[in-house]
Order: C-alpha cells, then structure tokens, then sequence
C-alpha cells in the first residue's frame, strides 16, 4: 500500500505549501464553518465558494483532476444518506415521478447535503495534499488540541498502512497454500485472517508503543524545525477570510 495517501502532493513547491499548517487550519475550518451555515437557497454563493477553494488549488500546483476525482469518493457514502431526502416534505407543491413525489423543499435539503459535503472534502483535501501529515498534526497540537486527540490521529494514520501491508501478506500466503477453495473455506480463511491480524495489530502495537517509551516519548510530536508563524501567514489568513465573509454578506 502507498504510504503518500493523504499527503502525495505535500512536497511540491508553491506559496501554499509554504504557509504555516496553522494558518492552513484556521482557514480550513473558517470556511467550514461559513459554507455549513451559508443557506443552499443562496446557489450563487457556493459558486463562489467553490471558485475559492479552487483557486487554492491552482496557486498549491495540485493536479486538479486528482482532487475531483478523490472528492467524488465522499458522493457515493453522502448520496446513500441523502438518497430518501427529495421524497420528504409536502409544501411547496411536488413533482410526481410514478408513485414518488419529490417536493422543492425537500429538493433543497438534499442538494443541501450533497453540495457542502463535496465543498468541505475538497478544502480538506487541499489541506491534506499541501501540508505533510507530520506537519499538520504538528499545526493541530499548536493550537491546543488535545495531545490524546492528537495522537490518536496519528497511530490511526500511520498503523493503518502496517496493518494493509500485513493483510496482503496474509492474504497472499493463504493463497499460496490453497487450491480453488469453496465458499465455506474461503469465510473459513477471512474469519482466521482477521482473528490473526487483531492479535499481530495489538502485539505490535505493544511492542511499538515500548519502542517510543524508551526512546524519550513523551506524549508530543517533535519536530526539526519549529513552526512559526509570519507575516506571509499572517496575509492569507487576513485575505481568505475578508474573501469569505464577503461572498457571505454581499
């Protein structure tokens, strides 16, 4: 498994990437936060919000193919929550599809659903592709994120691509050592695959975890080089939210 899933792009050059992973976070959440409680009724404004985050990702050099095609993985999980959305509500008149009914009201709600999520990923993945993620839970924990949260953040990230590599180990060695299994065998095979990697994932956690004790772990991420924020920083954080609140109140 590639171990660049998040932050493939990090290591490019660019003014985005050279921002602070703070000054990225504060933005990041901003416009979360403006985009979650902007009506869906006002269409022209997430227009402009999409132009926004876009333009960051043209400045970042981001291949913008691969963040539309990695945003478009969100559509399938949101679309099975909001499928049933465009059949509530009964104001409004509707529009009868056979023995449904779709109502505007309702039609809102799950264009609501569906358009901020797919706005929110993207900001995420601009986030992701342009800070490495040693640098972006250092940003996290800078501004006085729990170090519990912090750090859970971080085994997650990085033991996921271990226990994938283990898996595939175990899968090709099963494969190895059997012939056109039936279906009962194959359950058979998953069910102790999977007994075996919970036991092997705890194990090796335990003996990661002692590993990091005796080498001075403390519960904090270290770093290099400091973080430190400038006046470049200082600019985008002023720009981005002057532009957000203006799409906002305009």
């Amino acid at each position: 498994m590639r171990h660049s899933f998040l932050d493939r792009y990090s290591s490019l050059s660019s003014p985005i990437h050279r921002l602070d992973p703070r000054a990225k976070i504060v933005a990041l959440f901003s416009f979360l936060l403006i985009v979650v409680f902007t009506p869906i009724t006002l269409g022209q404004k997430f227009a402009l919000y999409g132009a926004l985050v876009f333009s960051l990702v043209v400045i970042s050099k981001v291949p913008v193919k691969f963040v539309i095609k990695r945003s478009l993985v969100i559509i399938p999980f949101v679309g099975l929550v909001a499928i049933g959305l465009p059949f509530l509500g009964n104001d409004g008149g509707s529009l009868n599809l056979g023995v449904f009914a779709i109502t505007p009201s309702a039609l809102l709600l799950f264009l609501n659903v569906i358009v901020k999520s797919w706005l929110c990923v993207v900001a995420m993945i601009v986030l992701t592709s342009t800070t490495p993620f040693s640098r972006l839970l250092r940003g996290l924990q800078g501004l006085k994120m729990p170090t519990v949260f912090v750090m859970i953040l971080s085994f997650m990230y990085r033991f996921t691509f271990i226990l994938e590599d283990e898996l595939e180990r175990m899968v090709r060695a099963r494969e190895a050592r059997s012939f056109k299994p039936t279906w009962l065998q194959s359950v058979k095979a998953a069910g102790n695959i999977i007994g075996n990697l919970l036991v092997r994932s705890y194990e090796r956690g335990e003996r990661v975890y002692a590993a990091m004790r005796s080498r001075g772990y403390d519960g904090e991420i270290k770093l290099i080089s400091e973080l430190k924020m400038n006046s470049h920083d200082a600019l985008f954080i002023t720009i981005f939210l002057s532009l957000l609140i203006l799409i906002l109140v305009v």
